[in-house]
C-alpha cells in the first residue's frame, strides 16, 4: 500500500456509509461499499428524520448535495405538538418563514438520494459480513455470507448497533433501555385518517401518560403517517404478556388494555393503524464510549455511539462522522500527504468521542425522563431555541474548520 492508494471498505450502506462514500469520491479516493441489503430499497428504512444545521446539513454540503436535499426535504414538518394521554395540547411550535434548521425527509429518500449520487458499482449489495479478521500491518479480510472476502487497508464499520466490525476496537454491546415500541403507520392520512392527520399535524406529535406509556406520531412523505406506541418493558415482553406478534388482534387488544385510560381519540392513534404493528425496541452503547486506536479500521454512526432517538442525533452525527473521516482520509491519500492514514484515522476518532460523547449521555437519559413513571420535564425542549442553538453551532462549526484549515496551510 502507498500513502495515495489504500484500499478502503465501508461495511454499511446507510446514511452514515453512504455519505462516507459520496465524500471520499469527492476527494478522488476510490472506495468500496458492502451492505446485507438486496437494494437499496429492498426493505422498509423506517420513518422520517430531521437534518439538523449544525451536523446532517453540514455533512451534506460537504458532500455536495444539500441543494438536493432541500428540494426533497419538508421545512413544515418541524412543527410540534405535546398532549397529555386525554388529548389536551400542552405545548404547540410552528416553524416560521424561511425556518430551516432541522426539516424534515423520510429516511428512505435521503438513502436513495445518496445512493443515487454515488458512481455506479460502489455499493455491492447482497453482502451481509460475517467475520472480520487482522491480517497484520494494517490490513482486514472481510468474509461474507455469499462465500465471498476482501481485504482492506482501511475498514469503515458502518454497519449499526450490531456491529461486526466493532468488535474489532471494542468490546462494548449494546444495552436495552428497558422501552420497546411498535410500529404502525396510517396510509392515505388526510381522507381515511382525518382524526389522526388533525391530531399530528405537519410534523410531530408527542404524548405520554407519566406512567411508562407514550405515542409519538411523524408526518412522513406521500400522506403517510408513522405512529410509534412506546412502552417500558423487556425486549421480550410479548411472551409475558400472551401477545402473538404475527397477529393484529391479539396485539391491539392487549394494547386496548394497557392504554385503556387513555381518551377514545388518543386510542384511537393505537388502533386503528393500516397493515401490521412492527415491534422495535430501544438499545444503547454504553455513553460516553471511546477505544483505543487501532490501526486500519475505524467506526461511524451508530456502530460508533449507538443512542436513544430524543434529540434526533443519532443520524445526523452519523453522516457528519462519515464527511469527517473521508476528510481526514483525503489528508492522508491526497497527492500531497499531510499525514499517515493512521494518524488520520485516529485524529477522527478523537474529534468523534468528543462531539458524539454528551449527546449520547444527554439522548439516553431524556428517554429515560419521558418514560419516567412521575412528572417529567417539558419534553420536547423549546424547539424554537433549539433551532436557534442548531445555527449557531453550525456557524460556530465552519469557523472552527476554517480556522484549521488556515493552521494546515501555514503549516
Amino acid at each position: 500500500m502507498t500513502n495515495s492508494t489504500p484500499r478502503i471498505c465501508v461495511v454499511g450502506g446507510g446514511p452514515a456509509g453512504l455519505t462516507c462514500a459520496r465524500v471520499l469520491q469527492g476527494h478522488g479516493i476510490e472506495v468500496t461499499v458492502y451492505d446485507a441489503d438486496d437494494s437499496v430499497d429492498s426493505r422498509d428504512p423506517g420513518g422520517t428524520l430531521d437534518l439538523h444545521a449544525d451536523s446532517g446539513q453540514i455533512a451534506l454540503a460537504d458532500a455536495g448535495l444539500l441543494d438536493a436535499f432541500m428540494a426533497q426535504a419538508r421545512p413544515e414538518g418541524q412543527a410540534k405538538t405535546r398532549r397529555d394521554h386525554h388529548g389536551t395540547v400542552l405545548a404547540e411550535f410552528t416553524p416560521g418563514p424561511g425556518d430551516e434548521a432541522a426539516p424534515e425527509i423520510d429516511r428512505g429518500r435521503l438513502r436513495r438520494l445518496l445512493f443515487d449520487h454515488l458512481r455506479p458499482g460502489t455499493v455491492r449489495w447482497g453482502h451481509r459480513l460475517v467475520r472480520a479478521t487482522r491480517l497484520g500491518h494494517g490490513g482486514h479480510r472481510l468474509e461474507f455470507a455469499d462465500g465471498t472476502a476482501v481485504e482492506a487497508d482501511l475498514v469503515i464499520g458502518a454497519d449499526g448497533a450490531w456491529s461486526k466490525v466493532r468488535p474489532l476496537v471494542s468490546d462494548a454491546t449494546p444495552r436495552h433501555l428497558g422501552v420497546c415500541f411498535l410500529d404502525a403507520r396510517f396510509d392515505e392520512v388526510d381522507s381515511r385518517h382525518p382524526e389522526v392527520a388533525a391530531i399530528v399535524g405537519a410534523g410531530h406529535m408527542f404524548s405520554n401518560d407519566n406512567d411508562g406509556r407514550a405515542v409519538i406520531l411523524q408526518r412522513n412523505g406521500d400522506g403517510v403517517v408513522r405512529g410509534y406506541i412506546a412502552f417500558r418493558a423487556a425486549p421480550d415482553w410479548q411472551v409475558g404478556a400472551g401477545v402473538d406478534l404475527t397477529d393484529r388482534e391479539s396485539i391491539r387488544s392487549h394494547l386496548a388494555r394497557e392504554f385503556g385510560h387513555w381518551s377514545v381519540a388518543m386510542r384511537a392513534l393505537i388502533v386503528r393503524n393500516d397493515g401490521d404493528y412492527v415491534p422495535r425496541s430501544f438499545w444503547a452503547l454504553p455513553a460516553p464510549l471511546t477505544w483505543e486506536h487501532v490501526p486500519g479500521v475505524t467506526l461511524i454512526g451508530d456502530a460508533a455511539h449507538l443512542m436513544a432517538p430524543f434529540g434526533g442525533h443519532g443520524a445526523n452525527l452519523a453522516m457528519l462522522d462519515g464527511a469527517e473521516l473521508a476528510h481526514a482520509v483525503s489528508r492522508a491519500c491526497g497527492p500531497d500527504p499531510a499525514t499517515g492514514l493512521d494518524e488520520a484515522t485516529a485524529r477522527y476518532e478523537s474529534d468523534m468521542f468528543a462531539r458524539s460523547g454528551d449527546l449520547a449521555v444527554s439522548s439516553n437519559e431524556a428517554l429515560l425522563q419521558f418514560f419516567a413513571t412521575t412528572d417529567v420535564p417539558d419534553l420536547p425542549p423549546d424547539p424554537e431555541q433549539e433551532h436557534r442553538d442548531y445555527l449557531a453551532r453550525a456557524e460556530a462549526y465552519r469557523q472552527e474548520r476554517a480556522r484549521r484549515a488556515d493552521a494546515h496551510t501555514d503549516s
